[in-house]
């Protein structure tokens, strides 16, 4: 199976784009938790995100880091998350997260465990609209 992060960064799946350059790319997530969530991922597939070299991963945080500033300033979150977990998609990715509450990442609402394994409520998190995807990608933008 094909990885939808390469088919994104190959222009075949369509993505919000907020930032690229030359090594990575940041896009809205398309099903977020809160207004704001997105990733910041390397063009180049790579599994987990322990195997980026130093430079990719530090490229990664500070893109990231620039990405949080504009969140916080457009949507207002209490605080912006920063995940790495390494599940859902087989590609190096750091998920930003606006957390509207002191238990937003951890709410029941969005995953529970049952019998040892995370199980998300696809239910809980709708696919966003595009257009709602692409106004906020242009909030975010970074230059």
């Amino acid at each position: 199976m094909k990885c939808v992060f390469c088919e994104i960064v190959e222009g075949r799946s369509p993505a919000s784009v907020i930032f690229q350059d030359e090594a990575l790319m940041a896009f809205m997530a398309l099903r977020p938790t809160a207004p704001g969530e997105c990733l910041v991922i390397p063009k180049r597939h790579v599994d987990h995100f322990t195997d980026l070299d130093d430079e990719m991963a530090q490229r990664i945080m500070l893109v990231a880091q620039r990405i949080g500033r504009r969140l916080r300033a457009e949507f207002k979150p209490l605080r912006v998350g920063m995940l790495v977990h390494g599940f859902g998609v087989a590609h190096a990715h750091l998920v930003l997260v606006p957390q509207l509450g002191p238990h937003h990442l951890t709410s029941d609402r969005f995953a529970s465990i049952r019998d040892g394994r995370i199980v998300f409520n696809e239910g809980a998190i709708p696919v966003a609209q595009r257009a709602v995807l692409d106004d906020h990608a242009r909030r975010l933008a970074i230059v």
